[in-house]
């Protein structure tokens, strides 16, 4: 069975830097890497949430990097752009989300992406993303979640697909300002780089200019779905 780390050189090529500039990532700790008989090892784990994190903190000009670096990976499945407006069916939208609480935002969640019929087993998916949410919490200092397991998991999955719920209010949701949370986006991919690719387009789209302002006041599922269409859109134009 192949091994599920990366070396140095592995590593460069899959985050297209050198292997000069890995080492000195890691040497400093900012790579999350240990040394086994003197060499650097790379767990894929750590690396895809640290990637993830990464994304989370980058500009609109780092993500347009970071999506292009994506696109261009080794082996990956669709170098075509990724499309959040085609990924998040209106179906799969409630506004407004019917859940008080943490435990009940999973299960909604889940059910909203159930309902495409591209996810076959949302049990399984609700407790995949509570876990992640125990381990790493995906809440942001702006009110959003970004709800999605440690792993793609493709086993239950017919498609990449999105959901996406807005709670009236906001709910406490663990995130570490102690804030509420009132818009939560569940990711579900069927591989790694599909799934950081969803996520950087994810992002750009989350900080256009007003974007959730508007998102927090559309009045039905056809309206915010057509709110991230046309900002989709703009990002491309």
């Amino acid at each position: 069975m192949p091994t599920q780390d990366f070396g140095i050189e592995s590593l460069a090529r899959y985050l297209h830097l050198t292997p000069q500039q890995v080492i000195r990532l890691a040497d400093r700790g900012k790579l999350p890497g240990r040394k086994v008989g003197g060499q650097w090892r790379f767990s894929r784990a750590d690396v895809h949430h640290w990637l993830e994190e990464r994304i989370g903190l980058s500009d609109e000009e780092e993500l347009v990097h970071v999506e292009g670096v994506l696109r261009g990976l080794p082996g990956a499945e669709d170098a075509s752009q990724v499309s959040i407006a085609s990924m998040l069916p209106v179906e799969a939208i409630a506004v407004p989300l019917l859940a008080r609480t943490r435990s009940a935002v999973f299960s909604a969640m889940v059910e909203l992406a159930g309902r495409t019929g591209g996810l076959w087993d949302p049990e399984k998916m609700a407790e995949a993303i509570r876990s992640r949410e125990e381990l790493y919490p995906t809440t942001l200092d702006n009110g959003v979640a970004l709800l999605h397991p440690r792993r793609p998991m493709p086993a239950i999955l017919g498609q990449p697909l999105l959901a996406l719920g807005i709670v009236a209010g906001g709910i406490p949701f663990g995130g570490e300002g102690g804030g509420l949370t009132d818009v939560f986006f569940l990711i579900c991919s069927v591989e790694d780089r599909g799934h950081l690719r969803t996520l950087a387009r994810l992002s750009r789209v989350m900080a256009s200019a007003g974007f959730l302002d508007e998102l927090r006041h559309v009045p039905d599922p056809a309206s915010a779905h057509d709110l991230v269409t046309r900002t989709e859109a703009k990002l491309c134009g």
